[in-house]
């Protein structure tokens, strides 16, 4: 099983039209995993972050289906998508320990702070549980 992160970034896209090709390679399963954050401050304030996290979350699964669609015939890979509820990196780690992830793939980070605080995939990486592939 391959498991692909997303946030609909462009990098978390690419991740996983790799992790897609990889799969595919593999004859392995595709696991499409979006980790929906908890904003426990945003909730306080009334925001309506769960009504906000599942649209990205059904936008995403759209966009997959569209482009299995479009390459239906063409490029065929079984795949399946999981919500997990965290933060990215403890998200990533449990949907990765669940479904018994043979590779972790996931797009670079986008943000300049992480070159200094370290992002999701260098946290990965470092935890050395599975083999990791980052995707700029």
């Amino acid at each position: 099983m391959i498991v692909a992160g997303v946030d609909g970034s462009e990098s978390s896209l690419r991740a996983a039209a790799y992790a897609a090709g990889l799969a595919r390679r593999q004859h392995a399963l595709l696991a499409v995993v979006y980790v929906q954050p908890v904003l426990a401050a945003g909730a306080a304030l009334g925001a309506p972050v769960a009504d906000t996290t599942d649209e990205i979350a059904e936008d995403l699964v759209a966009q997959i289906r569209d482009a299995a669609r479009r390459l239906k015939g063409i490029f065929e890979v079984r795949w399946e998508f999981h919500t997990f509820r965290g933060d990215p990196y403890n998200g990533l780690v449990k949907a990765a320990d669940e479904l018994k992830a043979d590779a972790v793939v996931v797009g670079a980070s986008e943000q300049a702070g992480h070159r200094i605080v370290g992002s999701v995939a260098v946290r990965l990486v470092k935890a050395g549980r599975w083999p990791v592939t980052v995707v700029p």
